[in-house]
């Protein structure tokens, strides 16, 4: 499953989706979710985080910024769901250096690291990430998932 696309009909297909992708992410992985409003992004990071079997609710860390959810199993990575969100809307931030505040570097030797809204500044703190991208298919509640494994 290095590529793909998928058309996601239902809640539950989102979060198989993200199950199947989770079960293949280590330690050391940087996922990017991009999409609208709505697109499913924390459904999908709810699915990883069941297949890498983190402890907590995955719920959008959209006013924390970052949720740490360490792994049950012995060995097993930690998830970081990060959201950036909040930060768009400041538009004199320096979004690097409040993602680099979270010391995301440090953690990805031991984590996960899945980051709502990061697109085009989260490359920057790892050297390949998994992108995925959700959109709406117009009038309806069917969403297309297309992911694909990024070099910088």
């Amino acid at each position: 499953m290095l590529n793909g696309t998928a058309t996601l009909e239902h809640v539950a297909d989102t979060l198989e989706l993200g199950a199947r992708l989770g079960e293949q992410l280590r330690a050391g992985d940087v996922v990017v979710l991009t999409g609208p409003l709505g697109a499913g992004k924390t459904v999908l990071a709810k699915g990883i985080a069941r297949a890498m079997d983190v402890d907590g609710p995955v719920t959008s860390p959209t006013f924390v910024l970052a949720r740490v959810h360490p792994a049950r199993r012995a060995g097993g990575p930690a998830l970081v769901h990060v959201d950036v969100y909040r930060l768009l809307d400041q538009h004199d931030a320096d979004l690097l250096a409040e993602l680099d505040s979270l010391d995301l570097d440090t953690e990805l030797e031991d984590a996960v690291v899945v980051v709502e809204w990061g697109e085009g500044l989260v490359e920057r703190l790892a050297q390949r990430h998994l992108d995925i991208r959700l959109e709406r298919v117009t009038h309806s509640d069917v969403r297309i998932a297309t992911w694909e494994w990024v070099h910088a």
